[in-house]
């Protein structure tokens, strides 16, 4: 198998969605499916495929192609799905609280422990079963439960100093949902940086290419 920072961010990106598609497959009750077969659902080349399996090892056999299961189970080994991370959720505003709510971390593979916020008024609310905690219990909290993963719904200005006292306290990686692009100089952590603007103006770029421009009204 290839080192894992041999592998081209693009070809991890897809890792995921090769895990979900696979698993419709699953309970479609589908057992074995060729490259070319899967290239048609995905919308990806059948080429690019079995280049990103090769990645990670040979998991199709000639003439036979890919076990739906078994490879299902393998790609989902490689994404960390086998294990079970202790998570902390900072920022129980709206979005803090949605991403809690609707969000199921257990088969996510990431077990939502705590949750904080700076504001005191929200000490001692509950979200999912949760009680909220004050940002000054972080430390305490970390050093008890240690936690390796942080979800962070924080305003941009926050962003660089909660993430570096969490590393402090041995967060190993960030789901980050400020609009601060997390950088970090410390070696061995992980930084998913999550924009929806971005997300939303990519839409909007494929909206405004399908949709011609109203007339301005004289």
């Amino acid at each position: 198998m290839a080192k894992s920072n041999s592998i081209s961010p693009s070809v991890i990106k897809r890792l995921p969605r090769y895990y979900r598609f696979l698993g419709e497959l699953q309970k479609q009750g589908v057992e074995r499916i060729s490259s070319r077969e899967l290239s048609e659902k995905m919308k990806l080349t059948a080429s690019q495929i079995r280049q990103d399996l090769n990645c990670f090892g040979g998991f199709g056999q000639q003439g036979y192609g890919y076990h739906v299961e078994s490879l299902r189970s393998e790609i989902g080994r490689i994404l960390g799905v086998d294990r079970n991370f202790e998570t902390i959720l900072i920022g129980a505003g709206n979005l803090g609280k949605a991403i809690a709510m609707h969000i199921n971390f257990a088969t996510r593979v990431c077990r939502l422990t705590g949750i904080f916020d700076m504001n005191p008024r929200l000490t001692g609310e509950t979200v999912g079963n949760i009680p909220i905690r004050h940002t000054d219990e972080i430390a305490d909290f970390c050093r008890e439960h240690k936690p390796v993963v942080a979800v962070l719904c924080i305003p941009k200005a926050n962003t660089q100093a909660i993430a570096e006292q969490l590393v402090e306290l041995g967060i190993k990686a960030f789901w980050n949902f400020s609009h601060y692009d997390l950088s970090i100089d410390y070696e061995g952590i992980a930084v998913e940086n999550v924009h929806l603007g971005d997300s939303l103006l990519t839409l909007t770029y494929g909206a405004s290419h399908l949709i011609p421009p109203q007339e301005n009204a004289e």
